[in-house]
């Protein structure tokens, strides 16, 4: 039997991201069970929406996001992206967030 989520791989690559915004991508495929390659086309697809800012750090990436836009689907547009990541105890300050 497969295995199911409530939660998108694009969901679980920005909790990693919010709960660590200096994380590696390839910690980031670890932790959700995908490939590096998976992740790299997760991330440039939230930076390409908005959802989050890579800002090269020397040889690293570092992570902001923007939790003030709407989830994209019809049914839960009334709720934006930081709500999802406080419920899942992703840090509002600090990590990850872009008021750092």
């Amino acid at each position: 039997m497969a295995e199911w989520t409530f939660l998108t791989n694009h969901a679980h690559v920005l909790l990693c991201i919010a709960q660590d915004s200096e994380t590696r991508l390839r910690d980031i495929a670890d932790a959700v069970g995908i490939t590096e390659r998976a992740t790299q086309r997760i991330v440039a697809e939230l930076e390409e929406a908005g959802y989050l800012q890579r800002i090269r750090d020397g040889r690293r990436n570092r992570y902001s996001l923007n939790r003030d836009l709407p989830l994209r689907h019809p049914l839960e547009r009334d709720h934006m992206v930081g709500e999802i990541l406080s419920v899942l105890g992703a840090p509002r300050k600090g990590a990850g967030d872009g008021n750092e």
